[in-house]
């Protein structure tokens, strides 16, 4: 147990839970045993669902929260709900050093306050970010905001282009990481006052922790020239979802269009296409900034898209991000 990664689960959190995640978690065993997993809920129902699940009892310490943050309650009245709720005590184990990550599918404006209100966010940094890891032609790419922050001002984008570039270097340590940021077009002039302002801010700082290259428009996300999308969390929640349900009505309708014949001699590659354009197996995304991991899972995901995100948080772990990202972060003044 000591070799473990600590996981706090808000077992209660997103659809279908908390039968998604104790499946997530049987999933997960399958292929690594180095976690353990704390569940935070009702513990007279999460008891019974893990009497039918015995080969994870072992993993699995259930810790009793009586209340709920609801997916549609308003990210401030969730917060303020009670501290009794499975999501607040999931984090509260990670302030008090009990577990070393946590992890819910649950409401993510309440995950965010709830975060903010009992983490600290690292020296200069402002607010949070959602980021995630996004396929692209040649690898992978950092996008961030993805929905933790409606509305950012230009000091708010900076720092994530800041943090996404600091979190690059973490994970792909031999590259100076290229940064855009997401825009109607690629010229100066157009965009918001925002962007605007946060495009020459970047501009005018010759920083060494990244190379800014302008803007990039939606359609080139996955190129594979840029490293890191920096954007709002509205804008890039829409750009994310838009992205998972493309790939999804890809997926639905290829195999309506090839027929038997053909589907029978180009199976192997039909497959690999598949995988990739899987959204599931890019769940997980981390609260960039602050200075302990929180990881949201997408709300609506399947049990094998809740494995994925315990996978990213055992990753997350065992690097030792939070750290490296500290050690990388080179902030400007905005």
């Amino acid at each position: 147990m000591t070799n473990k990664v600590k996981i706090a689960i808000d077992a209660m959190g997103g659809e279908n839970s908390p039968d998604k995640i104790l499946d997530g978690i049987e999933i997960s065993l399958k292929t690594s045993k180095d976690n353990f997993f704390y569940l935070y809920g009702k513990e007279d129902l999460l008891k019974n669902k893990i009497l039918k699940k015995k080969e994870i009892s072992k993993f699995c310490e259930i810790i009793n929260a009586e209340d709920v943050i609801l997916d549609d309650e308003s990210p401030l009245s969730g917060a303020k709900k009670s501290k009794k709720t499975s999501m607040w005590k999931a984090v509260e184990s990670l302030k008090e050093k009990e577990t070393d990550i946590s992890l819910s599918a649950g409401n993510t404006g309440a995950l965010l306050v709830i975060s903010r209100v009992l983490l600290k966010t690292i020296n200069g940094i402002s607010k949070p970010a959602l980021a995630a890891l996004w396929p692209n032609q040649t690898n992978m790419n950092i996008v961030l905001d993805l929905g933790a922050n409606i509305e950012c001002n230009e000091k708010n984008l900076t720092d994530f282009a800041c943090m996404g570039s600091a979190l690059y270097k973490s994970l792909f340590s031999n590259n100076i990481p290229k940064i855009a940021l997401l825009n109607v077009g690629l010229e100066e002039y157009k965009g918001n006052d925002i962007l605007k302002k946060t495009f020459n801010i970047l501009k005018e700082n010759k920083m060494k922790n990244f190379d800014f290259k302008g803007y990039i428009e939606g359609n080139h996300i996955m190129d594979g020239d840029i490293d890191v999308v920096v954007t709002d969390g509205f804008t890039g929640n829409i750009a994310l979802k838009t992205a998972e349900g493309t790939a999804t009505f890809i997926q639905n309708n290829l195999k309506k269009s090839l027929n038997i014949f053909s589907m029978f001699f180009s199976y192997n590659s039909l497959k690999k296409f598949k995988d990739k354009l899987d959204p599931r197996k890019y769940n997980g995304a981390i609260f960039l900034g602050l200075q302990a991991p929180v990881v949201k899972s997408h709300g609506a995901t399947d049990a094998i898209g809740f494995a994925h995100s315990i996978n990213v948080c055992n990753k997350i772990v065992k690097a030792n991000l939070i750290e490296k990202i500290e050690t990388n972060l080179i902030t400007v003044n905005a």
